[in-house]
């Protein structure tokens, strides 16, 4: 009877352990390993990826589409993505804890940066640099004659709309937040902006690609700024991956596999152009349900140059940009790059690692 008491005993107490153990494993929604030298690490069940359908997310068009991500990450976590017009969207997807790391433009990194202080973000890759004009209607030959005019922008305070109103602001005409002075901005979405510059309603647009050459191509637009011009030696970051820094510090190792998908699909874009532009539309007609016209995708994809590099020195330009034009208190960016793990996915492939500068 004794014996039998014991080994009831024994087995209650290994139903616990069992039980504790599963809990520690699985209990959270990770999936938990240790390694050889006795420390854990968690990998997520899932990555929730945000990016934009636009030709400047290229990078992560075709990480998605050819499936690199989800390679990279392994059976065990699944990857889930999310779709924005623009980059303050994306940020309140960030600050809710709806998405883990999203491409996006500089401004809105900053302004995350900012209003966390400095605890909400990380950007660990750069990803794409040019491929942003001013689109207008002919007859309009030069900023001053946008007075009067209305020009629209993806959204207040993203990244088209800062720099808009700056060299406005630079060339002595005022805007306003709600619309008003001597140029009427209107933020809108991208494809509403293709509708109201056909219809008239909108004499121009600062936009990213494709919708840039769309203007072009289907409205008879005309480029009156391309935005590379504005900058040193023609190079500014309009795409960057950031991550928040949470998940960041809770998931290190899939941090890592992202971004090693991230730098293979710039390696595939610089291999074959031509092949990735056409992977670039296949996942632009899934998700917006429309292919871009040959014409457009080649223009637009010739349009933008894909890096790893974040052009840092840019972003600081960007800041100040913001701060001048009333959409950014000063802020201290010093500590919003971490790119220690993208230089050693980059050195180990033997390219040469990117600066925080």
């Amino acid at each position: 009877m004794r014996a039998r008491r014991v080994r009831g005993i024994a087995a209650a107490l290994a139903a616990i352990v069992v039980t504790t153990l599963a809990a520690a494993c699985g209990g959270d929604g990770t999936n938990t390993t240790t390694t050889g030298g006795g420390s854990t690490s968690s990998a997520p069940k899932e990555v929730r990826l945000g990016f934009f359908p636009n030709i400047t997310h290229s990078t992560a068009l075709v990480g998605v589409e050819k499936g690199l991500f989800t390679k990279a990450l392994g059976s065990g976590t699944a990857l889930k993505t999310s779709t924005f017009n623009a980059g303050p969207a994306a940020i309140e997807a960030v600050f809710s804890g709806a998405i883990d790391a999203t491409y996006i433009g500089p401004n809105p990194a900053i302004n995350a940066w900012a209003r966390s202080k400095g605890q909400a973000i990380k950007i660990i890759a750069g990803s794409a640099s040019g491929g942003v004009y001013l689109v207008v209607k002919p007859g309009i030959k030069s900023i001053e004659d946008l007075k009067g005019k209305k020009i629209a922008t993806p959204q207040l305070g993203n990244t088209q709309d800062v720099a808009l109103r700056y060299l406005l602001q630079e060339k002595g005409l005022k805007t306003t937040t709600q619309g008003g002075g001597d140029v009427s901005i209107v933020p809108q979405e991208n494809s509403q902006t293709i509708q109201t510059f056909a219809t008239g309603d909108i004499d121009g647009a600062w936009v990213p690609e494709p919708f840039a050459s769309r203007l072009i191509k289907e409205s008879k637009g005309e480029v009156l700024i391309d935005e590379r011009d504005l900058w040193p030696n023609k190079q500014f970051v309009i795409t960057h991956l950031i991550v928040r820094q949470e998940f960041a510090k809770q998931h290190p190792e899939t941090v890592k596999k992202l971004l090693e998908a991230h730098v293979e699909a710039n390696a595939q874009i610089a291999a074959d152009p031509a092949g990735s532009a056409q992977t670039v539309n296949a996942a632009l007609e899934k998700l917006t349900g429309k292919p871009l016209k040959a014409d457009v995708l080649d223009a637009a994809f010739k349009n933008i140059t894909f890096t790893n590099d974040p052009i840092a020195s840019s972003l600081v330009g960007s800041a100040d940009h913001a701060v001048k034009v009333g959409l950014l208190e000063p802020v201290d960016l010093n500590g919003i790059y971490d790119l220690k793990v993208l230089n050693e996915i980059l050195t180990a492939k033997g390219q040469q690692g990117v600066a925080d500068k």
